[in-house]
């Protein structure tokens, strides 16, 4: 029975010296219902065993490599095997982790950018939709209950018909040329070997274009770009402002830097319609900034008792008013949500994504077209360029 017991996650990725994995782990167990039982998470075995044997894992199930995880895991007995794997890799080493865990027939769980390449994107969507295994990435961002109120707001008409749409997401760590250091998430993220063909905008800018997306409901469509490389010898860019055209020639402004000194991970999204408009910031995350025209403001709190709260708010709440509700609860919420989902799955049941939701497939395939859009239009010399034709 899969409802009786916890779900059981394999990872790849996240060993000794990694933040996210260590993130992902918390998330994965903030709601009692996933237990971390195998992992491959490094790509020396040596320090991949030893990150298991760290979080008192079975030392036969600390693989010294994912492709022995897999081939292994899958001799298991269904009632002893992982139900799914977490991957927190770089992006570089997103695809094979993924196609193999697909291929065994275990759903994934997996950091954005989705791939390294468009083109590995679209695999392994192929993959999906032969599998019709759950698969979700996490655009983290999109799991705070504010978020998910604006986007209810937007759905239901409340603020008017969309007509502009702005995101920004300045952070201030790469001011200086930390790659150059011993700094081990600078040097990945600044290489275009492992981290594709775009640095701020294909770390933080895919964020910043799925808040816009997921808000307002509408894909952007166009792109006019310009990416620049700021500290000087750094390989990919470090700044990235866009103009955006949605769906329904929606105009849109996306900004994001990593060389905005002082700034932490500020993320934020307005989006205004014909009767008002709706801003969210993580600055403050529990709030959602609701402005009519002709009319006061108001504050939209979260809160499990706030009854004036979506249905998908509240769902995604988890504490009373004044408690604060921050990042580790967000990227829970992707877990938990994904969790539902893969127990309906493996339970045979259809699979309801409408107050419980959490990126799929689909979203990440998009953004990597993005990537791809964006790249393309600074290097045409900021020209429009369509997003659709790196879909087909």
């Amino acid at each position: 029975m899969i409802n009786n017991r916890k779900l059981r996650m394999g990872m790849i990725g996240g060993g000794e010296g990694a933040f996210i994995g260590a993130v992902h782990r918390m998330a994965a167990n903030l709601d009692g219902q996933i237990e971390l039982v195998c992992g491959a998470f490094s790509s020396s075995a040596e320090k991949s065993i030893n990150s298991g044997k760290s979080l008192f894992l079975a030392e036969d199930r600390c693989y010294p490599d994912f492709k022995t995880m897999f081939e292994q895991e899958a001799q298991l007995p269904v009632g002893e095997r992982m139900d799914f794997v977490s991957i927190v890799t770089p992006n570089f080493m997103h695809y094979e982790p993924a196609k193999l865990a697909l291929e065994a027939g275990f759903p994934v769980i997996i950091d954005k950018p989705l791939t390294f390449s468009l083109e590995e994107a679209k695999e392994l969507q192929s993959l999906v939709e032969k599998t019709q295994l759950p698969f979700a990435l996490t655009h983290v961002y999109t799991g705070y209950p504010m978020v998910k109120q604006a986007r209810y707001m937007v759905e239901q008409g409340l603020i008017g018909k969309v007509t502009k749409i702005n995101v920004e997401y300045p952070q201030g760590w790469l001011t200086q040329k930390l790659e150059d250091s011993d700094q081990k998430q600078a040097a990945w993220r600044t290489d275009p070997a492992r981290s594709g063909k775009s640095g701020c905008y294909g770390d933080i800018g895919t964020h910043a274009a799925n808040m816009a997306e997921y808000v307002s409901g509408l894909n952007v469509t166009k792109v006019l770009a310009q990416l620049n490389t700021v500290v000087a010898g750094r390989q990919l860019d470090d700044d990235a402002n866009v103009l955006l055209e949605f769906e329904g020639g929606v105009a849109g402004v996306l900004s994001a830097s990593q060389i905005s000194a002082g700034e932490e991970n500020t993320i934020k999204v307005r989006v205004y319609g014909e009767k008002g408009g709706l801003e969210w910031s993580q600055a403050d995350v529990n709030t959602l900034k609701v402005k009519w025209h002709g009319a006061p403001d108001q504050i939209y709190r979260t809160g499990a008792e706030n009854a004036y709260l979506s249905e998908t708010a509240l769902a995604n709440t988890r504490t009373p008013a004044g408690h604060p509700e921050g990042y580790l609860e967000a990227f829970a919420n992707i877990y938990r949500n994904f969790t539902v989902s893969l127990r309906s799955y493996l339970a045979g049941e259809a699979m309801d994504l409408s107050i419980l939701d959490y990126p799929t497939i689909e979203e990440g395939v998009y953004g990597m077209a993005l990537i791809e859009a964006v790249v393309a239009s600074s290097e045409q010399g900021n020209q429009w360029v369509e997003v659709a034709q790196f879909i087909k």
